[in-house]
């Protein structure tokens, strides 16, 4: 599933919780759906941050996570 697939989704199921219409049983099923969402678009950041490249003096290298956290 794409990321953004999943983020709509994950956004009209908050949506749906938000507005208190749901029963019991599907509000407990919309909130482990959102949990998986959630998990699964964090696994698509972290393979995505591992794929960010950048060029310094005309070098494409991979980023250095702790020198971008530290600017």
């Amino acid at each position: 599933m794409k990321f953004e697939t999943a983020v709509a989704e994950l956004e009209a199921i908050v949506s749906g919780m938000e507005g208190g219409q749901l029963e019991l049983e599907a509000s407990i099923a919309a909130h482990q759906r959102g949990m998986a969402l959630i998990r699964h678009c964090q696994q698509q950041l972290a393979q995505a941050e591992e794929q960010i490249r950048i060029i310094e003096n005309g070098e494409i290298r991979d980023v250095d996570r702790n020198t971008l956290e530290n600017q």
